[in-house]
């Protein structure tokens, strides 16, 4: 399990489709994996994010899906699967400390992103 900082990654999509002002959408089409906005200055906050998850759905609980996988699939429920950020003269609106986060619970995999910038009238 692991949380990946992709908002330099956004940013550039952003800056590349060159909209101005609009929304940003980001979907994550994958089961076992989550999206979420949290602090991105101290790594421990990713760290505490994955223990508070730990805690939360046990790992050693008798699921009854056949891929042993039930707790990541949990935990990606828990995050949801799609974010949605404004932006602004190209820029995503993050707060200060805010980073986005792709969470991977069941890898690693191979995995994707679908993401659509949404300019405003």
């Amino acid at each position: 399990m692991h949380l990946v900082d992709i908002t330099s990654e956004v940013q550039s999509h952003v800056l590349e489709a060159g909209v101005g002002d609009g929304i940003c959408y980001l979907f994550n089409p994958h089961t076992t994996a989550g999206l979420t906005i949290n602090e991105g200055a101290d790594p421990d906050v990713r760290t505490d994010i994955i223990e508070g998850l730990r805690e939360i759905v046990p790992l050693d609980y008798p699921f009854k899906h056949g891929e042993g996988n039930s707790p990541s699939h949990i935990m990606a429920s828990l995050m949801g699967a799609s974010l949605t950020i404004m932006v602004s003269a190209n820029m995503l609106q993050l707060g200060t400390w805010q980073a986005i986060y792709f969470c991977e619970f069941d890898g690693p995999r191979t995995r994707s992103i679908h993401w659509q910038i949404l300019e405003s009238n």
